[in-house]
């Protein structure tokens, strides 16, 4: 008796897919990596030390790291509440609303800067309303996170918004027959089983911010000390042809972006686990 052959995978095995993998991830992205570090460790520990601490290399850290903390932050209130509204309520516009949550993606990121640099200048449609109370936008820190939270909303809406569809409104239904309020039942019932999405969202929305270049370069107005960023920064020294520099600057970022999201990460596991106990 002939014993019937296993059905042929569309997908090849496991030993040509994961040589695929490893090829293509080396070619993409440890590579480049791994010329970043060799080109870094090429200049020394003194010269590399008096660069990426020098005082104006500093002030773009912290302007870079506390405008996409900002704006992750922002995005991961406001997104969450986009998501809640796209999923939970029928009205006339949704379609069209749910389309503009992705125009971040689709805008090419220097015409997302020029215009929220039109609109929030001095003589811009909401520039002029809020220069009255002393408020300005353009060419401040807080245009840089503007700027960010614009580039970013999509990564929240669109990690939290399939976690939403999968939640059965009848847990708030039940939770409301037991007496609870509409807090206790966020915090109690929603809120575990979003977290995870949402520290995702967040995680996802601050990497796309740290590394903004286009719709930053505008509304930032680049005054050193102030308002430059990182990567405009790096794109200074480019500019002047001093690749050591650059790439010393680069990999401080590329290893702040790693500890960041390693933390993040720690955080997912820690929520997913207490949610699972629970």
């Amino acid at each position: 008796m002939k014993t019937r052959s296993p059905a042929p995978n569309v997908l090849p095995g496991f030993g040509l897919t994961m040589g695929y993998t490893i090829i293509y991830l080396s070619l993409i992205a440890l590579i480049p990596l791994s010329t970043l570090i060799l080109k870094t460790a090429g200049m020394g520990w003194g010269r590399f030390w008096h660069v990426v601490a020098s005082p104006r290399v500093v002030a773009t850290y912290e302007l870079s790291i506390g405008a996409s903390l900002a704006g992750a932050t922002i995005n991961s209130i406001f997104g969450m509440l986009v998501a809640w509204t796209l999923v939970r309520y029928r009205f006339f516009g949704r379609l069209i609303i749910d389309a503009l949550v992705d125009l971040p993606f689709a805008l090419p990121t220097s015409v997302a800067g020029i215009t929220l640099t039109a609109v929030y200048s001095a003589n811009g449609w909401l520039g002029r309303l809020l220069a009255p109370a002393g408020i300005k936008v353009a060419f401040t820190p807080l245009g840089v996170i503007v700027a960010l939270t614009f580039v970013g909303l999509p990564f929240v809406v669109r990690t939290v918004q399939p976690v939403l569809q999968e939640l059965e409104p009848e847990l708030e239904e039940a939770a409301a027959t037991l007496g609870a309020s509409r807090l206790q039942t966020f915090r109690r019932v929603i809120g575990p089983v979003l977290l995870p999405a949402l520290l995702t969202g967040f995680a996802l929305a601050f990497a796309r911010a740290l590394g903004e270049y286009g719709s930053v370069v505008f509304i930032s107005g680049n005054m050193p000390m102030r308002t430059e960023v990182v990567p405009l920064l790096i794109m200074t020294e480019l500019e002047q042809f001093d690749y050591q520099a650059a790439t010393a600057i680069a990999l401080v970022m590329l290893l702040m972006s790693f500890a960041m999201l390693f933390l993040i990460n720690l955080l997912q596991r820690w929520s997913a686990r207490r949610h699972a106990v629970r």
